[in-house]
């Protein structure tokens, strides 16, 4: 699952792609542009609404998965603990 930075990267990137403006959007949405900007600089912690309204403005969904649970492999193990010299 992709982290709060990289959601906001996916969502600049698409809004970009549309040629359109944070003030485009937030006249759009209704949500207002420094909410959209702490969206896209992965800082914000509000409501789902505003973000799925956000998302639906620049044609992408939410998607909700199973986490995966994944074991290091044993060289990034030995780098965890590895003490500097």
């Amino acid at each position: 699952m992709a982290n709060r930075e990289q959601i906001g990267e996916q969502i600049c990137a698409a809004r970009k792609a549309l040629k359109k403006t944070q003030k485009q959007i937030a006249e759009q949405t209704g949500v207002n542009k420094s909410t959209l900007s702490l969206i896209e600089n992965g800082r914000f912690t509000g409501s789902l609404d505003i973000l799925e309204r956000y998302l639906d403005a620049v044609g992408l969904t939410l998607e909700v998965t199973p986490k995966k649970h994944q074991l290091p492999q044993w060289d990034e193990i030995e780098s965890l603990f590895a003490e500097d010299d």
